[in-house]
């Protein structure tokens, strides 16, 4: 099999399980003291494991991807929010990544993503609403973020051992936090 082709089936792979996560925590009772709308989350594993074993151009394909997917499943606002917040999420976790040996770990950088992500979601429902009202949000979302950001990236450590066998290369943040 090709490289090319190798690499667009483990990419529907990666997407596909990056659906399942997200319908199985569809399936999930909202957890109790969460502000209305919060997610865990659980599909950004795949985003941030496509960061960090396939680079930044497979991660913001596969944030566009899941975007698409909320677009059509959920709606246009959804589908907005959804890309504001993953592309907003890729490119500070990518940031993070840029020195070559990145001494921060994949807790680290899944907690700034998360945070990101929801501050992305904010300044899309702040545009959306024309209002900056919606920014009074904010303490809420930064906590929830840092809170939701903590269980993927514990998440993603627990299950890296089965992921890497889809890896191309090795992951550039430390495995410990």
């Amino acid at each position: 099999m090709s490289a090319k082709i190798r690499t667009i089936a483990q990419m529907g792979m990666l997407f596909a399980l990056a659906m399942a996560l997200s319908f199985l925590e569809g399936l999930l009772p909202v957890l109790p003291g969460l502000p209305p709308g919060f997610k865990l989350g659980l599909s950004n594993i795949v985003t941030m494991y496509c960061l960090f074993f396939w680079g930044r151009r497979k991660a913001l394909l596969m944030a566009v991807l899941k975007s698409s997917f909320v677009l059509l499943t959920r709606g246009v606002t959804a589908g907005l929010l959804s890309l504001t917040g993953g592309l907003v999420s890729v490119a500070v976790m990518a940031l993070l990544l840029l020195p070559k040996r990145s001494s921060l770990s994949y807790f680290t950088i899944s907690v700034a993503g998360a945070v990101a992500h929801n501050l992305g979601q904010l300044a899309a429902a702040a545009f959306l609403l024309q209002t900056a009202l919606s920014l009074y949000y904010m303490p809420v979302i930064l906590v929830a973020g840092i809170g939701m950001g903590a269980v993927t990236g514990t998440v993603l450590k627990m299950v890296l051992p089965y992921l890497k066998r889809l890896s191309p290369e090795k992951p550039r943040p430390k495995a410990e936090p």
